[in-house]
């Protein structure tokens, strides 16, 4: 890696998991009570966005777009050898995500089309960066990642014109979170098996994940395939079919990874969970294609389950992981994983009237805003300090 600069500012821009994690948990936990009370009436908004718009848009370009920005900016300097992004960059940056919410909400006081130029910043700014650093540090195989983040800042674009001329957004809001779905296939491909081989390395288990080969590029292509037919045309006899065949794929591709013999880790298995949402959500898209379930069902599976579940776990590992402390999750992080798998199940429960007379988005928004405070109860304080010494979970500095 090019040699270290001595940062001596703030610990929040030391490192560009930090300011867009804290964001994303801080966000996650304020975001959705106060859709609750924009979607009871309670609040009205003041910008463009209608109420519907506003929700599925924050929760994308909001909160999805903070998770990546710092999963990549912690990622690509590992994958280029450069030196991370840090100091008045990453302040820069945050204003910007910062400015887009404002926007959205109406705080700025300024037209359609203003939103939508505030709004269009952040993302194409995280784009510019992470390709600058890839060509100079000739990383070509990691231009590909480039893709989707690009076509989310596409996505969005798309959303604002769509709301500026008073059109159906519900193509582009499909896409966006097939897009981040995308990306979790993707990368997710890549880091949970890895964590899990090392884990059951360290645990002395000779079974390892089967490494990745011509089957996962099968996956992927086919469960591409399924995402988009399910944003363009999601009541198509193809999109039953297809979505069908791309959630077995799935499904299988996932229990190569040998998630079964992390249970004792909380830290490995959530992410295992979170991925089994994805061949869950491809199933509902199949079901919900047919009409046996409504259209809203797989976007919350997707959206809740997999995007939730897949960026919480992983904002727990890699906060623990590069600021020194010990990769255990503790009660109070498996607490929060587990209420982001009760919002899942509630939300989808309450679309389809399992519960008579219970409010199942009221409570799916209960329990996802009990997880995100834990969330900032436990990561806040790590996310704003220095760097620990790494410590075992039995609170021991380990061997040098």
């Amino acid at each position: 890696m090019t040699e270290r600069r001595d940062y001596s500012g703030p610990a929040l821009f030391s490192g560009g998991f930090r300011p867009f994690f804290l964001a994303a948990t801080l966000f996650g936990l304020c975001v959705v009570p106060v859709w609750l009370f924009v979607w009871r009436g309670d609040i009205a908004l003041a910008g463009p966005f209608p109420a519907i718009d506003w929700h599925v848009h924050e929760m994308i370009f909001g909160y999805g777009a903070a998770v990546l920005a710092g999963f990549l900016f912690t990622a690509v300097p590992n994958w280029t050898g450069r030196m991370p992004a840090r100091g008045w960059p990453l302040a820069l940056l945050l204003l910007l995500w910062l400015a887009g919410r404002m926007a959205v909400w109406g705080a700025l006081g300024i037209p359609g089309i203003g939103v939508f130029f505030v709004d269009q910043a952040f993302l194409l700014a995280v784009v510019a960066m992470i390709v600058r650093e890839i060509v100079a540090g000739r990383n070509w195989r990691n231009l590909r990642v480039v893709i989707p983040v690009a076509l989310l800042w596409v996505t969005n674009v798309a959303f604002h014109f769509q709301v500026m001329s008073d059109g159906s957004t519900e193509a582009v809001r499909r896409l966006g979170i097939a897009i981040l779905v995308f990306l979790i296939m993707l990368i997710g491909g890549r880091i949970v098996p890895s964590f899990t081989r090392n884990w059951l390395a360290k645990a002395g288990i000779q079974r390892m994940p089967v490494p990745p080969n011509r089957f996962d590029a099968l996956c992927i292509a086919v469960g591409v395939v399924a995402l988009l037919i399910w944003s363009l045309a999601p009541e198509a006899v193809a999109t039953a079919i297809i979505a069908s065949v791309a959630a077995a794929l799935h499904l299988a591709r996932l229990l190569r990874w040998r998630g079964v013999a992390t249970w004792r880790s909380p830290l490995l298995w959530m992410l295992h969970v979170a991925y089994l949402t994805i061949p869950f959500g491809l199933l509902a898209a199949a079901v919900a294609a047919m009409g046996w379930v409504g259209a809203s069902v797989p976007v919350h599976v997707f959206g809740i389950g997999a995007v939730g579940g897949m960026t919480v776990a992983v904002m727990m590992r890699a906060t623990m992981g590069h600021t020194g402390r010990a990769l255990s999750a503790g009660p109070v992080l498996t607490t929060a994983f587990a209420f982001v798998l009760a919002a899942t199940i509630t939300r989808i429960a309450g679309t389809m009237e399992f519960w008579p007379g219970v409010d199942g988005i009221l409570l799916a928004g209960v329990f996802w805003t009990a997880a995100f405070a834990l969330l900032v109860f436990r990561l806040a304080p790590w996310l704003l300090r220095e760097k620990e010494a790494r410590r075992s979970p039995n609170g021991r500095a380990p061997a040098q």
